[in-house]
């Protein structure tokens, strides 16, 4: 059984056991709620900065938000507890998974896990899939389930200012053991490719958050570049 962090709020644990029964496990509550616990120590992990349960419980408001949208809402939940469960900063991992989230480690948990509470075989492997479309956060075609959840992760980027300026101070320091200049380099890439995309949000309801987070995306994208070019002209006044 895990420890669950004493920072938890107490819903956390009744939400997961909830959404457990939705999702139709046989399991008795006690092992619901160690598996719950042990989530949400993981999303508790000291040096996650970024990718906590501040995070995860975002994730999961939105998630409620664009419910009347989705097809099977508990899955959609279920996916989102676990679609960061396992996540690694160091730079190699990072670099490997856009970020730092194993969504295939972290689906192969939600299988290994969810077929031990009794959650249906089919339901099991459908929460598995909506854990991976994260991957990059690219949604499976026409599925509005796999929308909705890549929509809820990218709702961050909507926020308003202040809060999106907390965002960027905990992403950086999720990965301070990376040099500066190569976190400029990495994030400019995040930034110039999400702002290429044709459209952020996927599910109707989702479209309502483009223009923010476009706005955000593009003044973090001009800052770091600032940012980027001082540092070179820096490096090369000291090498001369």
């Amino acid at each position: 059984m895990g420890v669950m962090s004493a920072d938890a709020p107490q819903w956390f644990l009744s939400a997961f056991v909830r959404t457990c029964h939705g999702a139709g496990a046989t399991a008795d509550e006690d092992r619901i709620r160690s598996v719950g616990e042990e989530l949400i120590d993981r999303w508790s992990a000291a040096d996650r900065h970024f990718h906590n349960l501040r995070h995860l419980a975002e994730v999961l408001h939105r998630v409620d938000e664009l419910a009347q949208e989705t097809h099977e809402p508990d899955l959609v939940r279920l996916a989102a507890w676990y679609h960061g469960a396992v996540f690694d900063a160091t730079r190699k991992v990072a670099a490997a998974t856009q970020g730092g989230e194993q969504t295939m480690v972290s689906a192969d948990l939600a299988r290994t896990q969810l077929t031990e509470l009794g959650v249906p075989a089919a339901s099991v492997e459908r929460t598995a899939r909506l854990v991976d479309s994260i991957d990059r956060h690219k949604p499976l075609p026409d599925d509005v389930d796999s929308a909705v959840l890549n929509d809820a992760d990218l709702a961050m980027l909507a926020s308003e200012p202040q809060r999106y300026k907390q965002y960027m101070a905990d992403v950086r320091a999720e990965y301070s053991h990376i040099p500066l200049a190569d976190y400029l380099d990495a994030r400019i890439r995040v930034l110039q490719k999400l702002l290429q995309r044709q459209s952020l949000y996927r599910s109707p309801m989702g479209a309502a958050w483009e223009e923010p987070a476009r706005q955000n995306l593009d003044g973090e994208l001009h800052r770091l570049l600032k940012e980027r070019r001082l540092l070179a002209e820096k490096t090369e006044r000291s090498a001369s």
